[in-house]
């Protein structure tokens, strides 16, 4: 008897939904039903999904990052058929395999002041590793993070989280303390108790598109230094050319002393996370032979993982992804913030490159204000969700509410896109804005999703 995938999967097609339900996270498709976000994709392209019925949807939600070089890139998908016809002797653990020191040399080439790098699968573990390495160079145990930060939801990353609504319900966590993002004044004030092993901070924040202010990075550094503490950067999400550099803290003059990626470096196939670091750093952590697997993971530097990832950076370097997500980016954002002048509801359009938050504000107008009201008594953020689901119900585009609780909607598409797919959004955008600013039509099409989901519940 021989295992058919394609006979499987086509025997079971369609039970997703119910199987996710019965076996997995039943609140997952309680949401995508509510919301109408329901659909079975069955393939996918660049930079777009194809559902059952053959409907088209541009993808600028990306996997939530993962897809920089766009869905079943021809190049890397070759990398994996190589990698696996070569039938290479894998996960010996007591060997040196060629693949993992070739990705690192090549990461590294882009990282200038990292010297080694620890592989692991996720981007939540590459924090992990970033927070246990500063704790053991530094001999300290507290490590600082921003508000509004978003690292992962393993219990050493969520003690980073800023977001209370992860961490209710599981703590106690690690020692912590949260200093807002930009405001080197409480950075110093904790600093001042030295017991600070680091900070860590994303460059541009995941959650809301909150850009750390030009300079505060390398002034941040600076009082890091002069305390003895280090400066932890998580390029997870923006990392690999997202924001029009190669990587985010990039755009300001700072080396960090540790770096974390994930995400992009996948290629969309194969998980795999990095934590790169100052080799004083990694000295400390792996400082004698009996320490050799102080830190490790079983599955860290996979053929399978390490292959996707030369991969998808030699796609980055030979097509240009990290100058076309500069330029995109920029014509999208340009087209975005001409939009705020005409509508009273969108506040401010930010970010760098292809990875951009658009916030919506309390109106003016008695007319829309109180549809406003009505809609922030019930639960803030409805707005945005509710330009969130017409986007996808009129224009089969995907996004995403970028966090709980907030007007804002994050685009992060592959980076591949071109002025097509900012013509496609740049349109459905204005048209919904339009409508949103006529009265009731957005909120009319939204109740009526939510009640079609009352009667199928």
């Amino acid at each position: 008897m021989t295992f058919d995938l394609p006979s499987l999967l086509a025997a079971r097609s369609g039970q997703g939904y119910e199987l996710t339900g019965r076996y997995l996270n039943p609140q997952l498709p309680r949401m995508l039903h509510a919301i109408g976000f329901d659909h079975a994709y069955e393939r996918a392209e660049g930079a777009y999904l194809y559902d059952s019925h053959g409907n088209r949807y541009a993808d600028f939600l990306a996997g939530f990052g993962v897809f920089a070089a766009g869905r079943n890139h021809p190049v890397i998908r070759q990398a994996l058929h190589d990698v696996l016809d070569a039938e290479l002797a894998d996960w010996v653990q007591f060997d040196t395999p060629l693949l993992p020191g070739l990705l690192a040399e090549r990461l590294l080439a882009r990282a200038p002041g990292m010297d080694r790098v620890y592989f692991c699968n996720s981007g939540t573990e590459a924090v992990e590793a970033a927070l246990k390495f500063a704790r053991c160079a530094t001999g300290r145990q507290r490590v600082l993070y921003c508000d509004h930060a978003f690292h992962g939801l393993t219990t050493g990353s969520l003690s980073v989280n800023g977001s209370a609504e992860f961490r209710k319900g599981f703590n106690p966590l690690l020692p912590d303390a949260c200093v807002p993002l930009g405001d080197l004044d409480a950075l110093e004030r904790e600093l001042r108790r030295g017991d600070v092993a680091g900070l860590i901070v994303e460059p541009v924040q995941g959650k809301g598109v909150h850009l750390a202010p030009p300079g505060f990075l390398a002034a941040a550094a600076g009082l890091l230094h002069a305390r003895g503490a280090l400066l932890i950067c998580d390029e997870v999400q923006s990392g690999f050319g997202r924001t029009g550099k190669f990587f985010a803290y990039q755009h300001d003059d700072v080396e960090p002393d540790i770096i974390t990626v994930a995400k992009a470096l996948s290629g969309g196939f194969v998980p795999v996370g990095a934590t790169m670091a100052r080799g004083w750093i990694f000295d400390k952590v792996y400082s004698s032979i009996d320490r050799v697997l102080v830190h490790d993971s079983t599955f860290g530097s996979g053929a399978a993982a390490m292959s996707a990832g030369l991969a998808t950076l030699s796609v980055i370097e030979e097509e240009g992804l990290v100058e076309n997500a500069a330029r995109t980016g920029e014509a999208l954002r340009g087209a975005l913030q001409e939009m705020a002048d005409r509508y009273e509801l969108l506040g401010e359009v930010r970010g760098r490159g292809l990875m951009i938050g658009i916030e919506f504000t309390k109106p003016k107008s008695l007319k829309l204000r109180t549809s406003w009201n009505m809609l922030q008594a019930a639960r803030r953020g409805l707005f945005a969700q509710m330009v969130v689901v017409a986007l996808f119900q009129r224009h089969r585009i995907l996004t995403q509410v970028s966090g709980d609780f907030v007007e804002i909607i994050k685009l992060i598409p592959p980076l591949t896109i071109g002025d097509t797919e900012v013509k496609l959004f740049g349109e459905a955008f204005a048209e919904i804005m339009d409508d949103a600013s006529r009265g009731s039509g957005l909120m009319r099409d939204f109740g009526r999703t939510l009640v079609k989901q009352a009667i199928r519940s």
